[in-house]
């Protein structure tokens, strides 16, 4: 059975295109991870700071050996800064990692 993780980032305004630049440059290691199904950046439309990053996976397994290899070091290394700049500070202020277990799923009929 499949399980959703989405993590609910609080981002300002101002930090909101610094945020997606940064999902739209990620180096793809979480869509050549084993057991990965589902990616989705999830932008507010009104009422709330808060985007949603939605992952899909095909076991709890396989998203906790995600989280302690390849996410563990991207998110060490940080955002990139150019030569001669401080390191860039994340474009969330806060982090909440919701957890889902998939128990009924329909696509669109063929």
């Amino acid at each position: 059975m499949s399980i959703v993780k989405i993590n609910v980032l609080t981002v300002p305004a101002e930090m909101r295109e610094t945020l997606e630049q940064r999902f739209a440059a990620r180096a793809g290691a979480v869509e050549n991870s084993d057991g990965f199904e589902w990616f989705e950046l999830l932008r507010p439309v009104e009422g709330t700071e808060q985007y949603l990053v939605y992952t899909r996976w095909a076991s709890e397994e396989h998203f906790k050996a995600w989280m302690e290899g390849p996410m563990q070091a991207a998110h060490r290394q940080g955002p990139p800064a150019a030569e001669g700049e401080a390191p860039k500070r994340p474009a969330a202020a806060d982090s909440t990692l919701w957890s889902f277990e998939v128990v009924q799923s329909a696509g669109p009929k063929a």
